[in-house]
């Protein structure tokens, strides 16, 4: 099983996500890619990434191989995270075959009904779904 954790920005998020999908499928393989040298340091000092990458053209190639892709709402969106989700990066999330994890963010213009401000919940929420896909073909 093949998880990509992609992040912009500081990285905050990507780092608890990669953390979080270590502990719940330690045996799963995980690929954190940065929209930026920032967002991948901070998620590489997890230390939890079996793999660590940095950028647009990382962001798509890894879309290509993965199974389940993790990340805030906005890797799916062109233009969001202040400008650094380009039109390519989104579209390849959304194009992956990969079975994506979205988390939810009042942040960048964009407003999601029902989430509350860092509620933990949710993050407990995508791993425990996380766990079910780890457990069958995220594809079917």
């Amino acid at each position: 099983m093949k998880i990509l954790v992609i992040d912009g920005q500081g990285g905050r998020l990507g780092r608890r996500l990669v953390e979080s999908v270590r502990k719940t499928c330690p045996e799963a393989t995980i690929l954190a890619v940065g929209t930026n040298s920032i967002a991948t340091e901070n998620m590489m000092k997890s230390e939890c990434a079996d793999q660590l990458a940095t950028g647009e053209n990382a962001v798509i190639v890894a879309c290509r191989t993965a199974d389940i892709i993790v990340g805030p709402f906005g890797i799916a969106t062109a233009d969001a995270m202040m400008g650094e989700i380009s039109p390519a990066m989104a579209n390849a999330v959304a194009a992956s075959r990969a079975y994506r994890v979205l988390i939810p963010m009042n942040l960048c213009n964009t407003y999601v009904a029902g989430v509350v401000k860092g509620s933990s919940a949710i993050l407990d929420d995508a791993m425990e779904h996380i766990r079910q896909l780890a457990g069958k073909d995220a594809h079917e």
